[in-house]
């Protein structure tokens, strides 16, 4: 890293202020996979001596990173790259799926693997009939172990009969089975995290989250899946990409 932020120092006569050409610089580093998710940055002191700037600089720059969810302040440990994941809404793919793309190492801290009677919501969503038994799966999915979204999943028991037998990859395991999802509808909408999300989230009571509904068909157009997910929004984003 220390060679890497060499080359990050900001031009002193441009009308752009320092610590602004040194976040951005430091941004587009990021973005761009210059360093690891989790990988500490180096302190005030080091990052002003690579890049020939002051400390209230070079503190400024990381302040605005930090507000930007980019960089992660740890009391007493230091500075941080945020482990990020950027979902594209154009295609449908699995949560480990995705983090595998990105280099990240995905993984489920189990809640809740059980059977019951499907909710009037659930009924609805999955067009069910009164009464029938469905498979309930409530996890923390994290990234690197960073929790990154509390995500409750139900799913008609045709197709998961032991949802014990789910291990990190729903999909995976709906796959085997012949019931991998080929569409999905989405809604997504902001919340305040309750108490209770914020903890298992480990986060502060009434900050910002991304509630996710998705329900997923198969290819015969049957609902396979509906699916809560509670993202935290410091470290998820959606992308969409619009075509005139």
């Amino acid at each position: 890293m220390m060679s890497t932020l060499a080359a990050f120092k900001p031009e002193p006569d441009s009308d752009t202020p320092l610590y602004l050409q040194l976040a951005n610089m430091l941004s587009d580093g990021i973005a761009g996979g210059e360093w690891r998710a989790n990988q500490a940055l180096p302190s005030e002191r080091v990052l002003s001596d690579m890049v020939a700037v002051s400390r209230v600089t070079a503190r400024k720059a990381i302040d605005m990173l930090c507000e930007r969810g980019m960089l992660t302040r740890k009391r007493g440990s230091g500075t941080y790259i945020t482990p990020k994941l950027e979902q594209p809404l154009s295609r449908l793919t699995s949560f480990s799926e995705e983090l595998r793309q990105r280099g990240f190492t995905a993984g489920s801290r189990w809640l809740q693997r059980d059977i019951g009677a499907a909710a009037p919501l659930e009924l609805l969503s999955l067009g069910l009939s009164p009464h029938m038994p469905v498979a309930r799966l409530r996890r923390l999915r994290t990234a690197d172990d960073v929790v990154m979204a509390i995500e409750t999943t139900t799913i008609p028991l045709q197709y998961m009969p032991d949802p014990q037998q789910v291990n990190d990859s729903l999909y995976g395991y709906l796959e085997a089975r012949g019931a991998i999802p080929m569409r999905a509808l989405q809604h997504i909408r902001a919340v305040n995290a309750s108490a209770e999300q914020a903890r298992l989230a480990q986060i502060k009571e009434g900050e910002a989250m991304l509630h996710i509904t998705r329900v997923s068909y198969l290819d015969n157009g049957a609902a396979v899946e509906l699916t809560h997910s509670y993202c935290r929004s410091d470290y998820y984003e959606f992308v969409a990409e619009s075509r005139r």
